[in-house]
């Protein structure tokens, strides 16, 4: 009850709650993106999945996400990986019809976003953290709190990318943005962002771009195959 009472309690929820309403816009992008060709109980059963999943592995980096930023190379490498996940995502796969191809449609939603998540976790997990100020009851409120924000904002963005088609660019153009970002952001190249500061647009602008720029032409070769 004197947590409850505590004003410093209070603000540092709300901080959390804040901090998870921004971040979280970006994973639920991503599991939107891998889920929206599925059908609607694949579709179910991957932001269950992969948000379940998701939300373990945020508690397993609030352990060691500080440290896992400090060395080299590994942002670069998870930058890359986001940048490859925005161009398979860009277009759709065609998995079959049939039941086989549909338990592989899942798995492979479940996989894209279970290692999307991972590389964009590290931020919000330090953020969180930097919030909670040594609390474990806000650290695992904040952790709570992320779950049903990811959920219905990935389910609300299947429907507007169901509405809308062109937000699936948009959201393809996200992931590279954050690729982009996460490259730069690599202990192994503060010194030269630091000495180029314009490199902190450019980076993520470059990885949107690329992003698009490769989906676009493997859809131009997927569509030359299937005339073919």
């Amino acid at each position: 009850m004197e947590l409850l009472q505590s004003t410093e309690f209070w603000i540092g929820l709300i901080k959390i709650i804040w901090i998870n309403i921004i971040l979280s816009g970006d994973n639920a992008v991503v599991i939107a993106l891998a889920a929206r060709s599925l059908p609607v109980e694949q579709q179910k059963k991957a932001i269950m999945f992969g948000s379940g999943a998701a939300v373990v592995l945020r508690i397993g980096l609030t352990v060691v996400a500080a440290k896992l930023l400090e060395l080299s190379y590994l942002q670069i490498i998870g930058g890359i990986l986001l940048l490859w996940i925005g161009t398979q995502l860009l277009h759709e796969e065609d998995e079959g019809e049939d039941g086989d191809g549909e338990k592989a449609g899942l798995w492979v939603a479940i996989r894209t976003i279970l290692i999307a998540d991972l590389v964009m976790s590290l931020d919000n997990v330090i953020a969180v953290a930097a919030a909670a100020k040594g609390s474990m009851t806000l650290l695992v409120l904040g952790l709570a709190i992320s779950i049903p924000l990811v959920i219905f904002g990935s389910k609300l963005m299947i429907k507007l990318m169901d509405r809308f088609p062109i937000i699936i660019i948009f959201g393809a153009a996200l992931i590279g943005w954050v690729g982009g970002e996460t490259i730069v952001s690599d202990v192994a190249l503060k010194s030269i962002v630091e000495a180029n500061t314009w490199l902190h647009y450019a980076g993520p602008a470059l990885g949107a771009a690329l992003v698009l720029a490769i989906g676009k032409m493997s859809g131009a070769k997927k569509e030359e195959v299937a005339q073919a």
